[in-house]
């Protein structure tokens, strides 16, 4: 029978009982179909890429590039990184308040009581006069008490659900932080790869130009041109120096971030082998991309997972804020021994209590149905937040697949360029050999070739980069996080 009563007392939640918002019912990301294949290029990196429909985002999506370099400092990133740190320990936290939580809801508490107390009795106080008072004495208690909340309107069990959504949104944040760790050092480690051939062709770029230039000022000696002509190389060869200390800053700034990344000191040279060993060239271009629909990136993105817990917290608090305008029953329990001999504590049982109390809220100034607004507009605000979430993701994978197919014809034209020029210089070099041309023409085409060369090493560099940001977008997942288990 108390079974029962109990079970009907604890079988009522009021509330809203939280539901999965639909996921996006679109079949595509952007307007226009994607093409069958990216337009390609025959050097490096230039390959077409095709988009291949995919149950879900490739797990440990970096792979995908297929350089050991690469993947060594990743998997080292997500062994070391604070963030990560951090993050696990909030998961850690959040998973022991929910252990609390359930222990102090879904269970009585037991609490064992020992307690010695001196005292004197004024028996005047209690009207009795004609009996001495007694000398003071020791009045020593042992005693455990037993309490206990039966949760009738479900106030209890959606607090707890809301602490558990809490667990959820903080194991989705790890899972984001994962993404975002292994996400930028790809993308910092193709910067800084591309950053060192920029620097590698900008100083050749450099010397090129100081020859053009000191041949010139030869001739302007000679009177063989005008010192415009000077002039207008010495401007040239300047602005070109000027590129020189922004990438040497940019190249810095990038080995300081994998240090970081790495959970290293900026001046640590600890992974400095590993670091310049990745380059351009080390890293070939996916030639297939798994594509998933945008219902499954709403199932993996840690971000809309993330804002899902939010939303389903926050329903939770819809239920207690509810269940608060309702009776709350308690019961308490008590039994123990006191004694004035300390010795007698454990000779019997000589007090008791049992207890049953019931609260109904009857005026609190509108406090409770206030709260409830306030927790009803909670929910509006979450669900709008998750609903933007959605759309940014759907956003940021629809802006990269555009830029793919940009960065494919950039590639190919730069490519294209490239190439001329690199054939001009190769005639310039012959005929300068048979004395068709002179020096400053050989060394005007050498430059045009360093100048096209350093433009395709951008682009390169910037399709690289797009396609880790469309892997990173889909929400592709790391390997399992066994730090955090």
């Amino acid at each position: 029978m108390t079974l029962s009563l109990t079970t009907a007392l604890a079988g009522c939640t009021v509330g809203p009982d939280f539901h999965a918002p639909a996921a996006p019912q679109a079949s595509s990301y952007t307007r226009a179909p994607l093409p069958d294949a990216t337009a390609s290029a025959p050097g490096p990196g230039g390959a077409a890429q095709t988009f291949a429909a995919a149950a879900q985002a490739p797990r440990a999506w970096w792979k995908q590039f297929d350089s050991p370099a690469l993947d060594a400092l990743v998997d080292e990133a997500l062994r070391s990184s604070p963030t990560l740190d951090s993050a696990r320990a909030k998961l850690v936290e959040a998973r022991e308040n929910y252990n609390a939580q359930a222990g102090a809801t879904l269970f009585p508490s037991v609490d064992l009581k020992l307690s010695g107390t001196r005292q004197k009795v004024d028996l005047a106080a209690f009207g009795i006069t004609q009996v001495p008072n007694p000398a003071p004495f020791t009045l020593y208690d042992a005693s455990v008490s037993v309490s206990y909340v039966f949760d009738l309107f479900g106030a209890n069990r959606r607090a707890l659900e809301a602490t558990l959504a809490q667990v959820d949104y903080q194991e989705y944040e790890l899972e984001a932080a994962r993404l975002t760790v292994a996400g930028n050092m790809v993308a910092t480690a193709i910067r800084r790869a591309a950053l060192k051939s920029e620097i590698d062709l900008t100083q050749r770029l450099i010397a090129a130009q100081t020859q053009q230039l000191s041949i010139m000022e030869a001739r302007l000696k000679a009177g063989g041109i005008a010192r415009l002509d000077v002039h207008s190389q010495r401007t040239l060869l300047a602005q070109t120096r000027a590129t020189l200390p922004p990438l040497t800053t940019q190249l810095a700034q990038a080995d300081h971030q994998l240090a970081i990344l790495l959970g290293a000191q900026p001046s640590s040279t600890a992974y400095a082998a590993q670091i310049d060993a990745l380059t351009l060239d080390a890293l070939p271009l996916p030639d297939t991309l798994a594509l998933t629909l945008p219902s499954t990136l709403a199932r993996e993105r840690p971000d809309i997972r993330a804002a899902e817990a939010l939303l389903h917290q926050a329903s939770a608090n819809v239920g207690v804020a509810t269940a608060n305008l309702f009776p709350q029953i308690s019961i308490s329990a008590g039994v123990g021994s006191e004694r004035t001999h300390i010795e007698d504590v454990v000779s019997g049982l000589n007090i008791w209590n049992v207890g049953l109390g019931l609260t109904q809220p009857v005026f609190h100034g509108g406090e409770l149905r206030a709260k409830r607004r306030a927790a009803q507009a909670a929910y509006d605000a979450a669900f709008a937040d998750y609903k933007q979430t959605v759309l940014q993701a759907l956003q940021q994978v629809a802006d990269t697949l555009h830029a793919l197919q940009d960065d494919a014809l950039e590639l190919q034209t730069r490519d294209d360029a490239a190439r001329e020029a690199q054939a001009s210089a190769a005639i310039s070099q012959h005929r300068y050999a048979a004395g068709g041309v002179s020096e400053f023409d050989l060394i005007d085409a050498q430059r045009q070739a360093l100048q096209s060369a350093l433009d395709r090493t951008r682009a390169l560099a910037t399709r690289l980069t797009d396609t880790a940001a469309l892997y990173q977008a889909l929400g592709g997942a790391a390997l399992p996080d066994e730090a955090a288990r």
